[in-house]
């Protein structure tokens, strides 16, 4: 018997495991009475018969240093009791069954001679407290609730050896085959004891070589690389595939017979698989020994079936594999799966799809022929619904394309089970199980569902040159109470940025297939310009108002919705700033800016058909989705116009890789008349806004036609006036279009088990559209140019034409204002404004005293460029990659796109994230 080494501490130490081992083999000896002298033998033939051992009967038996044990316990643990018969080798028996039980640390037996048994026994200590030391890779949690050693329990040896193999091996499955243990205690008092494991955790044993012998026709690196375990590299230091693991040896040797046999050599095999490790115990070296075998072309395949109604050679016509095609065991699995689902389309639940193979290993061909056994049609007898704590029965229920009842159907089903992943309620990659019922042709139809958190957090924080710190939030309950209702709330700020959003959906109204749900919002969008050394407030965006929103199924794939909205916008302008006279200034906020000043009441009805038949809302992998809508303004308000929007989005499951390609597109056209020359009819508030967050690679409305202006520095008469460049002192207003497309192509490779273990979703996509169509607003002034002293233009030294300030009347509450020439106390010559061309007045309107006439107060400004720019249907192009990582403290995504292709006035941007959680 080996047992593990232990350290002795402290002032009473005595070494436990040596004491209870050299106790037990002195205790079986004192149990033996002493050998007789062995007897003279008479001489004869016969051998001489053995020594009968003496027997005795127990007079008294009694337990002594049993402390927490009862005697009786102790007792109870052998066969000895007053009045039976014993030898040494019940005695024997005794002291075995006595330590077997685990409770005892020494075991002493008495009185043998004299038939009154004395039992001394010393109790096995009780833990006090179980100490693991050198643990950093696996945290004490990880391992204390492997081990079976505890506080207040009863110390044995067994436990320690069985808890040291099971750090051992814990470690062994991390890739640490070096790990080593060493069981320490240390005694205490009251016959307690504190256990310690000294842990060497080692390095992570790596797989530093995959040698593969017997390939001719693939190269080692090719099979390498269909493997899960990869060679130890430096430039794979964050792989997890590089360690050796026992069970991904054994899915590796799967994965080269999926290769092989993908590939037409039907006779592979693995003769061996042997990991060895190294004597350092860092490394393993793994090889392969396989025999590749010849490689085989399909031959005759062909369906025979034993179910009516089904024809024999249309099945085989539909068969993904023809005869001469080089054999494929992908393409004979796919063939299995696609006549077991049509046979369910027809009712035939339990369909055995059986294929027969007959190698030709002559002409090298593989012959195939699937029978399809006679089977019965099914009915569903039950549905069961399991694992909803939650979610109520009947939110699942009602997404069950099937009743209780119905004649089973396989697309029906998928159907079911595609609408219940679309819910977002439960773990991803639900499956509705079959299960045969109480009779050959009836089906149990077993949901069996993993609930996960429906309830959404998102916040977004951030910073910007121009909007400085941005924090957005919203949380959503997707499956309120339970009963499917979705129920959110939305809120941002920033500094020139307000909104907040309440909504709330009932996808069944009142039981029946019918979504209602509302809408209450306000926005406030405030924008600004760099007109000076500050950042300042342009004008004012807010809309207040609410909407409805009703949609019936038409079809399993199309539903038609309608609502109605009702909102009252207001745009404004800082009077204090752009405002003269009071009135707007085009020269201070510009022309376009004080045409669409106002505020105006939008009363909005419209209507969506949608068709949908992706397999997950959230995550679809396959299927199809259209949306096509207008919306009407006019029935009431202020506005009247009509919009057209439709997007469209596909997805296609390309052997792990899920592609997808989307298209959208609007246009807005005024019912109304444009209230003058160079206004647009359709408000800025109604046109569409094309950039972040739907066209990565461009900021938030930066796309577009936008008014850029930028003043001049320097002086007329030193022609070097230059304009101003600097992106904080340019303005630039985004105007938004009457018509917009924008297409998009992205693509999510398969990821390892690893990476999607850590909620990755990595995706590589590109971008194009645009936006355009608003009228060309009229400039706000046109400068003069500056003349020299023979009549000739002005240039700057730059070859620039040169710029003269704008002058203009100046002008208080409508009436003009003059400069009134007078002398002060000091006697010299002033000026100052007054609204008397003759005369002087301290106050607007008063009555003139004076003869003088006056001269024209004006104003001037410096001279400016303004520009209209990216009003163009030429497509902006970006490409980029972007992650989804459902990380400990929530879902986080970020993007980091290149726009390629772009317009003058489009603002882009490189990187933007947004993180959440979940409840």
């Amino acid at each position: 018997m080996t047992a593990s080494k232990f350290s002795i501490y402290g002032a009473h130490g005595v070494a436990l495991l040596a004491s209870t081992m050299l106790s037990g083999t002195a205790a079986s000896a004192q149990t033996r009475p002493a050998a007789a002298a062995p007897a003279v033998q008479p001489p004869t033939a016969q051998a001489p018969a053995a020594p009968v051992a003496p027997t005795r009967t127990i007079r008294s038996l009694r337990v002594e240093g049993a402390q927490r044990i009862e005697p009786d316990t102790v007792l109870s643990y052998t066969k000895l009791r007053v009045g039976i018969p014993y030898t040494a080798e019940t005695l024997d028996q005794a002291i075995k069954d006595l330590y077997a039980s685990d409770l005892l640390a020494n075991v002493e037996i008495e009185g043998a001679e004299t038939s009154d048994i004395i039992v001394r026994v010393r109790e096995n200590p009780i833990i006090n407290r179980v100490v693991l030391e050198g643990n950093k890779r696996l945290k004490d949690d990880k391992i204390t609730k492997e081990i079976k050693l505890a506080p207040r329990q009863i110390f044995t040896r067994t436990a320690v050896r069985a808890d040291v193999a099971r750090i051992v091996e814990l470690y062994r499955r991390q890739g640490r085959f070096a790990a080593n243990v060493e069981p320490k205690m240390v005694m205490l008092d009251q016959n307690r004891v504190d256990v310690i494991f000294e842990i060497q955790e080692g390095p992570k044993s790596k797989v530093r070589q995959i040698n593969i012998l017997g390939n001719e026709v693939f190269s080692d690196s090719e099979l390498r690389g269909e493997m899960a375990t990869k060679e130890s590299r430096p430039w794979r230091i964050f792989s997890s595939n590089t360690s050796y693991d026992q069970d991904r040896l054994a899915y590796d040797q799967q994965k080269l017979r999926q290769f092989y046999l993908t590939n037409g050599y039907a006779d592979f095999r693995v003769i061996s698989a042997v990991a060895e490790l190294t004597p350092d115990k860092e490394d393993f070296i793994i090889t392969y020994v396989v025999e590749e075998g010849k490689r085989y072309k399909f031959g005759d395949v062909a369906v025979e079936s034993a179910i009516r109604d089904f024809d024999n050679a249309s099945l085989t016509k539909s068969l993904p594999m023809k005869k001469g095609d080089w054999y494929n065991a992908k393409l004979t699995e796919d063939a299995i799966d696609q006549l077991s689902e049509y046979a369910g389309l027809f009712g035939y639940a339990f369909t055995d799809v059986r294929p027969e193979y007959q190698p030709d290993r002559e002409n090298l061909t593989m012959a195939i022929t699937f029978f399809l056994n006679e089977a019965n049609r099914t009915y569903v007898e039950k549905i069961d619904i399991t694992g909803n704590t939650q979610t109520q029965d009947r939110v699942i229920r009602r997404e069950f394309r099937v009743a209780e009842g119905d004649a089973f159907n396989a697309f029906l089903i998928k159907r079911s089970q595609d609408r219940i992943n679309s819910l977002g309620y439960f773990q991803d990659k639900f499956e509705i199980e079959r299960k045969e019922g109480s009779s050959p042709d009836r089906i149990i139809l077993a949901a069996n569902v993993e609930e996960k958190s429906t309830g959404e957090l998102t916040l977004s924080a951030g910073f910007s040159s121009l909007e400085r710190f941005i924090i957005q939030a919203s949380i959503r309950q997707r499956n309120f109470r339970g009963k499917g209702q979705d129920l959110q709330a939305s809120v941002n700020y920033s500094t020139y940025q307000k909104s907040i959003e309440l909504g709330f959906t009932e996808p069944y109204l009142f039981d029946k297939n019918i979504a209602l749900g509302g809408t209450l919002f306000r926005r406030d969008f405030n924008s600004f310009n760099f007109l000076g050394t500050g950042r300042n407030s342009l004008y004012s965006q807010i809309s207040t108002g609410g909407q409805v929103v009703a949609s019936v199924p038409l079809t399993e794939f199309w539903t038609l919705s309608g609502r109605y909205q009702l909102s009252q916008d207001n745009v404004g302008l800082d009077e204090a700033t752009y405002f003269t006279d009071g009135v707007c200034d085009p020269l201070k906020a510009g022309r376009y800016l004080c045409d669409s000043i106002g505020n105006r009441l939008s009363s909005i009805v419209g209507a969506n058909l949608i068709f949908d038949n992706l397999n997950n809302r959230l995550r679809p992998s396959r299927g199809q989705r259209l949306v096509t809508g207008v919306d009407f303004a006019g029935l009431g308000g202020d506005v009247r116009y009509a919009r057209v929007r439709g997007d469209f989005d596909k997805y296609w499951n390309l052997g792990g890789f899920v592609l997808s390609a989307g298209i959208e597109g609007g246009y807005i056209h005024a019912l109304q008349k444009s209230p003058g020359e160079g206004i647009d009819p359709v408000r800025i508030v109604d046109r569409f806004y094309l950039g972040e967050p739907q066209f990565r690679g461009f900021d938030i409305r930066g796309v577009g036609p936008r008014i850029q202006r930028q003043r001049y520095t320097g002086s007329v008469a030193g022609g070097d006036q230059a304009l101003i460049t600097a992106r904080d002192q340019v303005l630039n207003d985004p105007l938004g279009g009457k018509a917009y497309y924008l297409g998009k192509l992205e693509l999510e490779p398969p990821l390892g088990s690893g990476i999607a273990e850590l909620g990755l979703r990595p995706s590589i996509f590109i971008q194009a559209g645009a936006l355009f169509g608003v009228t060309r607003p009229l400039p706000t002034v046109q400068f003069e140019q500056a003349k020299n002293a023979d009549g000739t233009l002005r240039f700057n030294k730059d070859g620039s034409p040169s710029l003269l300030p704008f002058s203009q009347p100046t002008k208080i509450n409508g009436q003009q204002v003059y400069n009134n020439q007078f002398t002060d106390a000091s006697g010299a010559t002033a000026f100052r404004q007054t609204t008397c061309a003759v005369g002087y007045s301290a106050t607007i309107g008063g009555t003139c005293a004076g003869g003088e006439a006056n001269t024209l107060a004006v104003s001037t400004t410096d001279p400016f460029l303004e520009q209209f720019l990216g009003d163009s249907a030429r497509p902006r192009l970006s490409i980029g990659i972007g992650v989804n990582w459902n990380s400990p403290f929530g879902p986080l995504r970020i993007d980091l796109a290149k726009a390629l292709l772009s317009q003058p006035g489009d603002d882009k941007k490189l990187i933007t994230f947004n993180v959440g959680t979940q409840f």
